[in-house]
């Protein structure tokens, strides 16, 4: 056996000792599920009928992998039981549309409020840190194990929300410090700027634009004004796992098209020369520099520059 095959077969156990305690952790392995008579596929069934309309038989055996016979059976129980009505389906007459009786849904209401009960206990017994490491993990085995129907956009911009000026603050003096070794005087200026931003925001000159990927922040940008005819770009942040993207290039595009609808002719940055990726984005969008001087900031001997682009 090759070093390969046996590292592949080590990690299907792995995925087995997985599911194993996976399970245990979820209660399916009780005599009753949620202490109900009804087995966990017969739990799902009701879910998904309780929970998408216009739901066919063919649509829950292709949704929930279960055999087409075995899932004749639990239906045709359920209508025995008054749970389930059964219509035709009006594209089609071989079909009929399932729905959950007022019956049915009084079964079911229990057993979904108990399903909620039991993990919420679950959760409280982490931290709200640990919760959020446990919900990126299980939408991380989502994302690699689902068919994805459509392809994502991999990334959407908005406006900035309450809370958001923390996290530009907070990754800038990380990220600065983990890439450019900045020290705390570069977080405490994007502390500085965006105090200032939140203090004198004016909507319809200025601006500040996130973008997320996957419900994550990636990346950040500012434009202020800085008189009535000259905007200032300021703290562009593309966080690692979003580069190659076109983010960077994104964001600047987003200030230097919302400078022209608001009436500025210029706009004006302030950076670094050894951030490399961000002046390249500059270049990129027509950006040219005209000034640069050396001084020692944020804890380094460094050249500062100034770029602009005339509108």
């Amino acid at each position: 056996m090759d070093k390969a095959t046996s590292s592949f077969e080590r990690r299907v156990e792995e995925v087995r000792q997985f599911n194993r305690f996976y399970t245990q952790q979820i209660g399916v392995l009780h005599e009753g599920l949620l202490e109900s008579p009804f087995s966990l596929t017969e739990v799902r069934v009701l879910y998904e009928i309780a929970h998408r309309a216009g739901l066919t038989a063919s649509d829950l055996a292709r949704g929930l992998g279960v055999d087409a016979g075995y899932l004749s059976r639990i239906l045709r129980g359920f209508e025995v039981r008054g749970f389930l009505v059964k219509t035709p389906s009006p594209s089609d007459g071989r079909q009929n549309l399932l729905a959950l009786t007022k019956k049915g849904r009084a079964a079911f209401a229990p057993l979904d409020a108990r399903a909620s009960k039991e993990v919420a206990a679950m959760l409280r017994q982490h931290s709200s840190a640990e919760q959020g490491r446990l919900m990126e993990a299980m939408r991380s085995i989502q994302e690699l194990l689902g068919k994805r129907s459509e392809p994502k956009a991999p990334f959407i911009l908005r406006p900035h929300r309450p809370g958001d000026m923390g996290w530009v603050v907070h990754r800038h003096g990380a990220l600065y410090a983990q890439e450019y070794g900045y020290n705390e005087e570069f977080e405490a200026l994007a502390a500085e700027i965006v105090g200032h931003f939140i203090k004198n925001f004016d909507p319809k000159r200025e601006g500040c634009w996130l973008a997320e990927r996957d419900g994550e922040i990636v990346g950040s940008v500012f434009l202020v004004a800085k008189s009535a005819s000259i905007a200032k770009l300021r703290l562009l942040l593309v966080e690692p796992q979003a580069r190659g993207l076109g983010l960077g290039k994104r964001l600047v595009e987003e200030c230097v098209r919302f400078a022209r609808q608001a009436g500025y002719r210029k706009i004006t940055l302030w950076t670094q020369s050894d951030l490399y990726a961000a002046r390249g984005i500059y270049r990129q969008a027509g950006f040219r520099r005209v000034h640069q001087e050396r001084h020692h900031s944020f804890g380094k001997d460094l050249v500062a520059e100034t770029w602009e682009l005339t509108l």
